[in-house]
């Protein structure tokens, strides 16, 4: 099993599975740079379909992008990570629509 940390989240890997993969099953990985992710995938052998790939053990990936998410990171993890990352408007509707006026900021 590989554990992947994310600052304030992380992922575990683990191998071995006991059925085919399918076109459903599948996680979302935010990121800063959708367009660099995507890319390293690629290099890194996955079959990228969009925006979207398949690694090399059969996971259906879901790359999306930071600034597009209503999800959002609270100034102090963005400080650790030395991040100052911004949302689309689109976003700041929903983060707003979902937790109120003051949460978009």
């Amino acid at each position: 099993m590989a554990f992947i940390d994310i600052g304030d989240q992380f992922i575990a890997l683990a191998e071995g599975r006991t059925q085919p993969p399918d076109g459903s099953r599948h996680f979302g990985l935010v990121v800063d740079d959708k367009a660099a992710a995507l890319a390293a995938a690629r290099e890194a052998g996955a079959e990228v379909r969009g925006n979207d790939f398949r690694d090399l053990w059969g996971n259906n990936v879901q790359v999306v992008a930071y600034e597009d998410v209503q999800f959002t990171k609270t100034p102090a993890i963005l400080a650790a990570m030395g991040l100052e990352l911004e949302k689309t408007d689109a976003a700041r509707r929903e983060i707003t629509q979902k937790l109120g006026p003051d949460a978009a900021s």
